[in-house]
């Protein structure tokens, strides 16, 4: 009787076991189905450490920020006007100089040698149009003379026939001696006009000679000029008053005409150039307001020229300095600028975000109601400026958003704050 009894408690507790663990399982595939139903928990984000802006709605000022340098407008370059040798450097940079201030020295004796020589020319040239002016002043009054003892001859020969004519008148003179005192008085005549051509002609010789001595002469002062003015011109000045901005030569350089010395410029009428990104250029104009941030005062300005074209992705925009220079302004000094593009009377507008673009579509985080939660919303920007970019859609006035870098969230369209 015991053996059946035990085989039948055996199959029992099996049983049992078996609908248990049954239970078990279908207990665990029920959680674990529920389990993967469920939202994972929004991440969180310190409050501390995310830029929180509230929307607003009035006037926004729309303008472009660039960095740059204070340029002066007057530069003047100073080149070797005669090759030479740089001897001295006499000058340094940041030195004030006037016209006057002679800022290096260069050596040429081929140069100094020549000048010499053309002085030496020069005079003996000189010499020789002084010696020339007697002797053909000896010449002309050779010649006049000899005009003269032909036209006395004429004069004699003429009261001749008037005496010879009258005697013949009389039956006193033969027809042979008229006829002779009338050929020679026509001789003497023709004589006279040959010799008064003469005379003319050598006139014009004397002045044409004298001419071209003089010419010789006015050359050879003119390439004396010339020389003289090279050999000064072997100390630089500077030309004008201002400061040395640089010096681009070395002593023992060899220079020839043409290569640039020194930059001097004028320090109290000033420039920025502004380094502005091509795509904030659209919309610089001519004329509009700026201003300059030296570090140590801002200085009004406008916009006076812009490059025609980009290097390397930004443009040069030239600011014209409508105020009075701070303290410390000077040539290549590093500055700030903003340039004005335009004042937007109404508009919805937030601190510009650390993301996202001006005409574009971006995702950002508003604050719920409770201001421990943020949602993630769509919104479209319009136009924007250094700090603020318009709003077109997706928040409105009041409304709380986060604008700094949430890019570590993206696969989120719900946080909480801490």
């Amino acid at each position: 009787m015991d053996k059946p009894i035990k085989k039948s408690f055996r199959r029992g507790r099996r049983t049992r076991i078996f609908v248990l663990a049954t239970l078990g399982l279908v207990a665990i595939s029920v959680i674990t189905l529920g389990v993967s139903r469920l939202k994972p928990a929004a991440p969180s984000l310190e409050r501390a450490t995310a830029l929180i802006e509230t929307v607003k709605r009035g006037p926004m000022l729309r303008d472009v920020h660039g960095t740059g340098t204070l340029v002066a407008e007057d530069i003047r370059v100073i080149a070797a006007s005669t090759a030479g040798r740089l001897e001295r450097v006499l000058v340094h940079p940041g030195t004030p100089v006037n016209p006057r201030t002679i800022l290096v020295e260069l050596s040429n004796p081929e140069l100094q040698q020549s000048a010499v020589d053309t002085e030496y020319q020069l005079r003996a040239a000189e010499a020789e149009q002084k010696n020339l002016k007697v002797r053909l002043e000896s010449d002309r009054m050779t010649q006049e003379a000899a005009a003269a003892t032909v036209r006395a001859e004429y004069q004699q020969a003429k009261l001749q026939l008037d005496a010879d004519e009258e005697l013949a008148k009389q039956g006193v003179l033969p027809a042979l001696s008229l006829n002779l005192s009338r050929v020679r008085t026509e001789d003497l005549a023709n004589r006279y006009q040959i010799e008064q051509k003469r005379l003319e002609v050598r006139k014009r010789s004397e002045e044409a000679q004298l001419a071209a001595q003089q010419a010789r002469n006015s050359q050879l002062q003119a390439l004396l000029k010339l020389k003289q003015e090279q050999v000064q011109n072997l100390r630089v000045a500077a030309g004008t008053s201002g400061v040395l901005q640089q010096m681009t030569a070395e002593e023992g350089q060899q220079v020839v005409p043409g290569t640039n010395l020194a930059r001097v410029v004028e320090p109290q009428h000033l420039k920025a150039e502004l380094k502005i990104a091509e795509t904030q250029v659209k919309d610089i104009q001519i004329g509009q307001k700026s201003q300059i941030d030296t570090r140590n005062g801002i200085i009004p300005g406008h916009v006076s020229r812009m490059d025609p074209a980009a290097q390397q992705g930004t443009f040069t925009v030239d600011v014209a300095l409508d105020g009075e220079l701070p303290a410390g302004a000077r040539p290549d000094l590093t500055v700030d600028g903003t340039i004005e593009l335009e004042r937007l009377d109404d508009v919805i507008y937030i601190s510009r975000p650390a993301f996202g673009q001006a005409q574009s579509t971006i995702k950002m985080f508003k604050l719920d109601d409770d201001g421990k939660t943020a949602t993630r919303v769509q919104v479209k920007l319009g136009r924007s400026s250094v700090s603020a970019v318009e709003i077109l859609e997706g928040l409105q006035p009041g409304d709380r958003v986060i604008i700094s870098d949430t890019s570590s969230m993206d696969a989120f369209d719900h946080i909480r704050l801490n």
